[in-house]
């Protein structure tokens, strides 16, 4: 797609305030492939002053209407799948079939889910002699990561809508491309003027200042652990709500009645999936000590079909492929096993990191605690059931994580005792209704489902 020099502000494409570009690179080939305007405090205040406007005509507009327009935001999203899968591919790297399946199919089916809860959900409740109302919060500042560039828009503004909200998105810098096709689809969809806001630009300055404008009720945040700290430092500040979906180091713990091949064969494929950049990603896979070595010898084996440009694709740019380099450098260092991949740049040219699995990993290992969002796959023994516990329990994050059992019995009495928001069972599916956030510093608040859309209401009760 050719990108816009302008801002999605009111219903219309208006120039930016200011004369500052953001280059977007194909990190395949390090080949600049367009450019967007770098927002500024006076381009967020616009926005947020549109979205203000709208706010009592879209909150006053009857659910079935909304879900209506939910509806129609679907089916432009799917009739323009390819076109998606073709711009997230040349944006972000990846590949073809997992731009088409996952970047471009998912946003469908959640904004889909979205449409059918706008009409269905129960927006107010009896209570004894109290009716209580839920309401819209009110404007929504969401700001949206490049990983899963066109999800996690979807998995912001629908909800918000659904409840009434209007919002202003900042998206990555790496991925705005993917963002104007949203806002497009949005003006295509008939939503009225100023509902949806776009704003482009750097996280320094469009995402600090639409999370501290004063006309936004509430800041949904999806993104490094680091900076969630800061955006719930500033939304404190004005006591205004916050959604923060944060990093994980997910545990994917297969105990010894389990099937060992599926489980890591599975749990490589999860690692490996977008390059690795994935926050609920099973980055540490316990084992237990008698099959070790073998699930050892299966991943390396697995991660050998991964090969980078054709079923793996680069990461976002060149900063992160240092940072991940740097991780598995520092693994090494520390004494890991490397038994597949390395820091050594697998390509001549692109944003590429090998598939990298380490053995030997112990808890303490610089690798097995913190998030490196790349393709790299920490594996660590464990003596008994209650070692694979504590050690699935020792990290900073909570985010996601897996279990493998004998049977579902036995792995869903395991995940029970789990400090992590979601965890998949025996290889369990995608469920776009089922809530999605975490535990401990991998964040606050869900998102999906009718528990992604309570974070965008309030409630107010009304005495008889």
């Amino acid at each position: 797609m050719k990108a816009h020099d302008g801002m999605y502000i009111g219903g219309e494409w208006r120039p930016a305030s200011g004369q500052d570009t953001i280059a977007v690179v194909n990190p395949a080939d390090e080949q600049v492939i367009g450019h967007v305007p770098a927002g500024t405090a006076e381009d967020v205040d616009a926005a947020v002053r549109a979205a203000r406007d709208a706010f009592p005509g879209w909150a006053a507009t009857p659910p079935a209407e909304r879900a209506a327009r939910i509806a129609a935001l679907r089916d432009v999203l799917a009739a323009r799948q390819d076109e998606i899968a073709e711009t997230v591919t040349a944006e972000l790297g990846s590949p073809l079939p997992l731009s088409r399946a996952v970047h471009a199919g998912v946003p469908v089916l959640v904004a889909g889910s979205y449409a059918e809860l706008a009409a269905s959900y129960s927006f107010e409740e009896k209570l004894g002699n109290s009716t209580v109302l839920l309401e819209p919060v009110g404007v929504v500042g969401a700001i949206t990561p490049w990983n899963y560039p066109l999800h996690q828009i979807v998995a912001k503004v629908a909800p918000a809508l659904a409840a009434g909200c209007t919002v202003v998105l900042k998206p990555a810098e790496d991925t705005p491309l993917t963002a104007q096709l949203f806002a497009e689809a949005t003006q295509e969809a008939g939503l009225p003027a100023g509902v949806f806001n776009l704003v482009t630009g750097i996280g320094a300055v469009a995402g600090q200042a639409l999370a501290e404008h004063e006309g936004v009720d509430l800041v949904s945040f999806t993104g490094s652990t680091a900076v969630g700290r800061q955006i719930g430092a500033i939304a404190g500040a004005a006591v205004k709500r916050v959604a923060l979906e944060l990093g994980g180091k997910s545990a994917n713990v297969i105990l010894p009645g389990a099937d060992l091949a599926k489980a890591v064969n599975v749990g490589v494929a999860n690692v490996m999936s977008n390059s690795g950049q994935t926050c609920s990603a099973w980055t540490r896979m316990l084992v237990d000590a008698e099959r070790y070595e073998e699930a050892v010898g299966l991943a390396a084996a697995a991660v050998a079909k991964y090969v980078p440009g054709e079923r793996v694709g680069p990461v976002v740019n060149a900063k992160q492929q240092a940072r991940v380099r740097g991780y598995i450098e520092k693994g090494v260092e520390e004494g890991a096993r490397l038994v597949a991949g390395g820091p050594e740049a697998p390509r001549d040219r692109g944003y590429y990191v090998s598939p990298t699995v380490f053995a030997d990993v112990t808890p303490g290992m610089t690798i097995a605690q913190e998030e490196i969002f790349g393709p790299v796959l920490s594996i660590l023994r464990y003596e008994d059931v209650d070692d694979a516990l504590r050690i699935a329990n020792d990290t900073v994050y909570g985010l996601a994580g897996a279990v493998w059992g004998a049977d579902d019995a036995e792995a869903v009495a395991f995940a029970r005792r789990m400090d992590t928001g979601q965890v998949d069972i025996n290889g369990g599916r995608f469920n776009p209704l089922a809530p999605f956030g975490g535990y401990k510093q991998s964040g606050v608040g869900r998102e999906l489902g009718p528990h992604g859309l309570s974070e965008y209401l309030q409630t107010k009760s009304l005495q008889f």
